[in-house]
């Protein structure tokens, strides 16, 4: 026997959706609300330190700065103020990053992944982890003088200019980046692992119930839908890269022009000796030798445009592929 439900009387209103109060941070305890605001506080302080670099730079840099010095080689003089530009530099810190980084990127990758998905054995996942914190909390002076003692051995003495003796220069475009990619792989390896941890655990439950192997669900889901994440971790490692000096002037040789150690172009200039911006500003800065502040606030101008120019790239990148995962 079918019952029939009293209708609602017409032209009553619909009952209301019962909603949370809004959590107001009046209602918070006090030492909650001194917390938020000695957070504020920090963050705002940031922003204000950053931006009266990013002004201060900027005033001085556009005071300073000539076109013509992008174009034109320094040239050896003791009033370094008239004695050309600073092309070389600019190309040295290309040229040093790319070398990092092309060591730094696929190897921290791939530690990442191993020490994510596989960590196997236990032992050697832990002394792995050991060994990257310890390398991410070593000042770059010590790998500079680490990397001066063991390329200065004849037997990697390919890697650099020849010279006369029993040991080797120990000191090229090819050493100071494998120096360098040191300083970016934990930065390399923890944004990569914290993009690998933050995926759902469904991708992989998805692949494997595809017939998937681990390493094709590692190689054509996980590594797509964490390229953000990779994007990232490149660009914190570039940007250690350009900003570091002590390697720089240990392990590549500190001469104002690019100068190659014969044979083939491309390996003559990767073995032979220059400088980047960073070093370039600390030797014309009133701390070094060049005695031309102009020249050291115009570089380190360019030195932050390229910066900027990097993390926006970067930025734009990592919002592109947000979110596109696919399965082969």
């Amino acid at each position: 026997m079918a019952v029939a439900h009293p209708e609602a009387p017409t032209g009553a209103a619909a009952p209301r959706p019962r909603t949370r109060p809004v959590d107001s941070s009046a209602s918070w305890p006090l030492r909650d609300r001194v917390g938020l605001a000695l957070c504020w506080a920090a963050g705002l302080a940031l922003c204000l330190i950053c931006a009266a670099i990013v002004l201060f730079l900027t005033v001085k840099g556009l005071e300073s700065l000539r076109l013509s010095w992008l174009v034109e080689h320094p040239t050896a003089d003791l009033d370094q103020s008239k004695s050309g530009g600073f092309l070389d530099p600019i190309v040295g810190t290309f040229l040093l990053t790319a070398v990092g980084m092309v060591i730094a990127a696929p190897l921290g990758v791939a530690i990442a992944v191993w020490l994510t998905e596989y960590a196997r054995p236990a032992w050697l996942a832990r002394a792995v982890e050991s060994g990257v914190e310890i390398v991410a909390g070593t000042p770059s002076i010590v790998l500079a003088i680490f990397g001066l003692i063991v390329f200065s051995n004849t037997a990697l003495g390919f890697l650099s200019a020849p010279v006369e003796g029993a040991s080797a220069f120990g000191r090229s475009f090819l050493i100071a980046g494998a120096m360098m990619a040191l300083l970016a792989l934990p930065l390399v390896i923890g944004s990569v692992r914290e993009a690998l941890h933050a995926l759902p655990g469904h991708l992989r439950e998805a692949s494997y119930a595809l017939g998937k192997t681990k390493a094709t669900t590692i190689r054509k889901v996980l590594l797509p839908a964490i390229r953000p994440g990779i994007a990232t971790g490149g660009a914190l490692g570039t940007g250690r890269i350009i900003g570091d000096t002590a390697i720089v002037i240990v392990l590549l040789g500190g001469t104002l022009q690019i100068e190659g150690a014969g044979g083939l172009p491309i390996l003559s200039t990767l073995r032979g000796t220059g400088q980047t911006l960073t070093s370039y500003v600390y030797n014309n800065s009133p701390a070094g030798e060049g005695n031309a502040p102009e020249k050291a606030y115009a570089a380190a101008f360019v030195l932050m445009l390229v910066i900027i120019a990097l993390n926006w790239v970067v930025d734009r990148l990592a919002k592109g592929q947000e979110g596109i995962t696919w399965i082969r």
